[in-house]
């Protein structure tokens, strides 16, 4: 990692590391180190941490809130760019609100519940950022991120900013324009209705109470780990072939969802990765269904 661009990207940006564990920074507990970790805290920080890394010729990736990542035991070798760092700022006008990529969607459902807006209630338990809830088009109990956004504000590789509307971000099931690029995502304006506040305080209440008798909670995952196969449930899948509790190293098919794999104690991208493949094969062997991952394998 060359000293000189470190150093100019610390005039830049207060919170740089250099080989940075990357367990640290995903909800799984897992990863090796990033050779370097930038987590910008202001917009405008963003074209100058790009600009400096072009210049240098280094490769970067963008993360939000590490919810939906499995980094490879051995890390990273390129830069990476978090956004949960930036603030959480946020204005309602009217029934829109406009917040920061780094800010929390369960925060931003505490936002409109407060603001007596309803259309986020889904989001209320989805541990990433909005930055990667709109880049994933994050969705969950019948609500997608697609159904609410209005528009986004993301800088491109060159450090050109640009603002496009929801006809334009591409939403698919757990995908969007931002897909296989690195555009970092800024801000996004959210369109909302007027509610009732107790009916959407029962609603993300039911929500809740739904989520923490069927998932994991407990314990490091990063999530659903499969998307949902065509006509299929990935977990009843994964249950009806008998791998409830089935283990690898420290990783292990949750016993009280079998679409999440939890990290038991120990468990290495190693582990996760050999019991993903353990399940598609058996699931495909059973089933004929194949299961596609929704968690973002990363890393060297």
């Amino acid at each position: 990692m060359d000293e000189e661009m470190v150093k100019k990207l610390q005039e830049i940006v207060g919170h740089i590391k250099i080989q940075e564990p990357m367990k640290n920074h995903t909800s799984f507990r897992i990863g090796g180190p990033a050779d370097l970790l930038i987590e910008i805290e202001k917009p405008e920080q963003a074209a100058d941490v790009l600009r400096i890394l072009k210049d240098y010729g280094e490769d970067y990736m963008i993360m939000g809130n590490g919810s939906n990542l499995l980094v490879s035991d051995k890390g990273i070798r390129k830069a990476v760019i978090k956004i949960s760092g930036l603030t959480s700022a946020y204005v309602v006008q009217g029934e829109t609100i406009t917040a920061q990529a780094g800010i929390l969607l369960s925060r931003l459902a505490t936002v409109a519940l407060k603001e007596g807006l309803s259309g986020l209630e889904f989001a209320s338990g989805i541990p990433g950022t909005l930055g990667g809830g709109v880049f994933m088009n994050a969705g969950a109990y019948g609500g997608e991120m697609k159904d609410v956004v209005k528009s986004v504000t993301y800088m491109d590789e060159a450090g050109a900013m640009h603002t496009i509307g929801a006809e334009e971000l591409e939403f698919g099931y757990r995908r969007s324009v931002f897909t296989g690029k690195n555009w970092i995502i800024l801000s996004c304006t959210l369109q909302l209705k007027r509610g009732q506040y107790e009916d959407i305080r029962l609603k993300m209440a039911d929500l809740t109470k739904r989520r923490t008798e069927k998932q994991p909670l407990s314990m490091p995952s990063a999530g659903s780990v499969f998307k949902r196969p065509e006509g299929h449930f990935a977990g009843k899948l994964i249950e009806d072939a008998g791998l409830k509790g089935y283990i690898i190293g420290g990783a292990m098919v949750s016993e009280k969802h079998s679409g999440f794999i939890v990290n038991r104690g120990g468990a290495t991208a190693a582990d996760v990765t050999a019991l993903i493949r353990y399940i598609q094969q058996t699931v495909e062997e059973k089933f004929a269904v194949h299961l596609e991952p929704e968690i973002k394998l990363i890393g060297e």
